[in-house]
C-alpha cells in the first residue's frame, strides 16, 4: 500500500491492519553515464512496493535525501547540510509514528547511508518514541544469493555495475542507456593504497572518481527481473518478521523505564 495513493480513511484502515511502515531510503546521484540519477531511490521504492503487495504494509512516498556528499562534484546530485539531514530523517520517522504506525522499517537503498542510518538507529535510544525502528542488515538468503550467482557474469562491482544496471532494467527499463555504458570496466584505483587500513570521507572518490564500479556490459532485463523479485521476496519475509516481533518494543519500554530511574535509587 503506497502512502501517497491512499485516501485518508484507507490510510487509517491500513495503519490498523498492518501497523508497519516501510521507508526506502535512497539518494539522487550519478550512476556512471548510463543509469538515471534516481537509481537508488527508484529501486528501493519499487522493491518496497512489491514486498508490501506480498506482505501488507504502508510504503512511505519516494524518499531521496541521504548521505551522498562524495558525489557533490557531479551534476544533478541532491544533498542537504549534514545536521539538517539528521533532523529531516528523524522528523520523517516522527511523522510516521504520529500517524499511528508503531513499527518502521528503514530499508536502505544506498550503500553510503550505512553509517548514517546506523547512527540514527542508535540515536533512537536518546529519547523515548511511540514507535520502534528496524533495519535489515543482511541481503538475500543463501538460496537466493546462489540463484543470482548462477545468473551473473562478473564477480566484482558495486555501483552502476552488472547487478545494479540489471536491476534498473527490471524496474525501469526505459531509463537504461546501454549505448552509454563505458567500454572498459571500472576497478578501484587504489589511490589511498599507501596508507594503512584507513577510513576517510574521500575514500570512494579515491577509488571510483567517475562513480562507476564494476562492469555493466553483461546487464540484462532477465537478470533484473529476477533480482527485483528476489529483493521483494526477501523484504516481504522481513516485514512479516517485524510484524510478529514483540521483543524490540518491550525492550525499548524496559530500557527507558530504567533510564528514568537513574539517580533516583
Amino acid at each position: 500500500m503506497q502512502w501517497e495513493e491512499l485516501t485518508a480513511p484507507e490510510f487509517a484502515k491500513a495503519v490498523r491492519e498492518t501497523g508497519v511502515c516501510v521507508i526506502a531510503l535512497g539518494v539522487v546521484e550519478r550512476h556512471s553515464d548510463h543509469l538515471p540519477l534516481g537509481t537508488d531511490y527508484l529501486l528501493g521504492h519499487k522493491i518496497a512496493c512489491m514486498a508490501a503487495e506480498k506482505e501488507p504494509a504502508v510504503v512511505f512516498p519516494p524518499f531521496y535525501f541521504g548521505q551522498i556528499y562524495e558525489a557533490r562534484c557531479f551534476p544533478g546530485t541532491i544533498t542537504v547540510e549534514p545536521t539538517l539531514l539528521l533532523q529531516l530523517i528523524q522528523g520523517v520517522f516522527d511523522e510516521i509514528g504520529r500517524n499511528g504506525l508503531k513499527k518502521i522499517i528503514a530499508f536502505n537503498a544506498h550503500g553510503g547511508n550505512n553509517q548514517l542510518l546506523g547512527f540514527l538507529l542508535q540515536a533512537s535510544l536518546w529519547e523515548e518514541k511511540p514507535y520502534a525502528i528496524y533495519m535489515p542488515t543482511e541481503g538475500m538468503t543463501p538460496e537466493r544469493q546462489k540463484a543470482w550467482e548462477a545468473l551473473r557474469e562478473t564477480d566484482y562491482g558495486g555501483h552502476a555495475c552488472e547487478w545494479e544496471t540489471s536491476a534498473v532494467f527490471g524496474a525501469r527499463p526505459d531509463l537504461v542507456r546501454m549505448d552509454r555504458v563505458p567500454e572498459e570496466p571500472a576497478k578501484p584505483l587504489g589511490r589511498l593504497g599507501h596508507l594503512p587500513p584507513t577510513y576517510t570521507g574521500i575514500w570512494w572518490y579515491a577509488d571510483y572518481p567517475d562513480h562507476y564500479a564494476g562492469d555493466a556490459r553483461p546487464a540484462t532485463l532477465e537478470k533484473g527481473q529476477a533480482l527485483i523479485q528476489m529483493g521483494a521476496d526477501t523484504l516481504a519475509e522481513y516485514i512479516a518478521a517485524v510484524k510478529a516481533d514483540e521483543a524490540v518494543p518491550a525492550l525499548n519500554a524496559e530500557f527507558f523505564q530504567r533510564v528514568k530511574k537513574v539517580g533516583q535509587e
